[in-house]
């Protein structure tokens, strides 16, 4: 029987912008099944992915102070608290990994006075939360982030025939995406992305290993390679560029965001670290080989083509997090090193292969 969550919801997702993305099935799933309004409050972070899914109506950015932001002084915190009970929400869903505690943002809407209150926890919430489900991972079994959305929003009766992740862009980026690649000198040929750029350092792969991956895929597909990333990022992709030689294009900060996602559908295929990128190319069903860190095992591609060249983090850099630590003493007991650009090389074959 669907619950009555009224039409005003207000989801809560304080993450980048890949956990926006991969929260975006669920979101999609409360609105067609109540047909209601849906507020976003995200990270800055999460916040800029949100124009390209049509599941939101509006958004509200904060750097709430429990996960890893700039943090916010208590005074901005109460008066958040009273921006959302000026909305007057019927109901506040709260989307969490299995490592975080949804009961800083469900106290966050107690004080707001938001009547429903959706959320995992681990330990019993009483009051805080109203529509309680215990949270059985990582211990008892682990989803996919994505299906971990979707099952906290069956419990109130919501589901959605198609799961996938789904972008959208505006023909006026897809025409200043065109227009870039001609000042590129890519024009409309064939290319494929290598994204170099992480957020955490555990999740990097090294300079060396990019360049001699680029030098392989130039030499056997003969086509142009772009270096993506962010502005930040851009003297990293130069160095990439660089060392690949020929047919390498650095191409970090070139690109608003949604003529990145309409780049990666132009692209024949990504190479990639584990980040927002990786999402983005699941949502347009373009192939991916993941250089995949071992931080989490649920943060995958969703339902697209795509293949994982697992490493190890080094373990200077591994998580404080208990719960991270049990799962990799779990998971990922033997060490893995760093992916050879052969391997890299042969799982993009097997994925265009597959493809064509």
């Amino acid at each position: 029987m669907p619950e009555n969550i009224g039409e005003n919801v207000l989801c809560i997702r304080a993450d980048n912008m890949g956990d926006v993305i991969m929260s975006s099935p669920a979101i999609r799933a409360l609105k067609h099944s109540f047909g209601c309004r849906i507020t976003l409050l995200t990270s800055p972070a999460g916040a800029i992915i949100v124009p390209h899914l049509d599941c939101v109506d509006e958004v509200i950015t904060a750097s709430l102070p429990w996960v890893k932001s700039d943090g916010m002084h208590d005074r901005a915190l109460l008066a958040l608290a009273e921006e959302l009970r000026a909305h007057a929400f019927d109901s506040a869903v709260i989307f969490t990994v299995y490592s975080q505690s949804a009961l800083p943002a469900a106290m966050l809407a107690f004080m707001a006075g938001i009547p429903v209150r959706v959320a995992y926890a681990r330990e019993n919430p009483y009051g805080l939360i109203t529509h309680w489900t215990p949270d059985l991972e990582p211990y008892q079994r682990i989803l996919h982030q994505v299906e971990r959305d979707l099952d906290l929003v069956r419990s109130l009766g919501a589901g959605i025939g198609d799961d996938r992740l789904m972008l959208q862009t505006t023909v006026h980026q897809e025409a200043g995406l065109a227009v870039k690649l001609g000042e590129a000198g890519v024009g409309g040929r064939p290319f494929m992305m290598l994204h170099p750029g992480v957020s955490e350092a555990k999740r990097e792969y090294p300079v060396e290993k990019w360049i001699e991956v680029g030098k392989l895929l130039r030499h056997q597909f003969a086509m142009p390679l772009l270096v993506t990333g962010s502005a930040s990022e851009s003297q990293l992709a130069t160095e990439i560029a660089e060392g690949i030689g020929s047919m390498a294009i650095a191409a970090a900060g070139m690109f608003g965001v949604g003529e990145f996602i309409a780049l990666v559908d132009r692209a024949v295929g990504v190479v990639s670290v584990n980040t927002g990128t990786i999402h983005i190319a699941a949502a347009m069903q373009t192939p991916a080989v993941v250089l995949y860190a071992q931080t989490n095992p649920q943060h995958t591609p969703w339902k697209s083509p795509h293949e994982l060249l697992p490493f190890s983090v080094p373990g200077h850099l591994r998580s404080k997090n208990p719960i991270i630590q049990d799962v990799a003493e779990r998971l990922y007991r033997h060490e893995i090193p760093y992916p050879s650009s052969e391997q890299v090389l042969a799982a993009m074959k097997r994925l265009l292969s597959v493809r064509h």
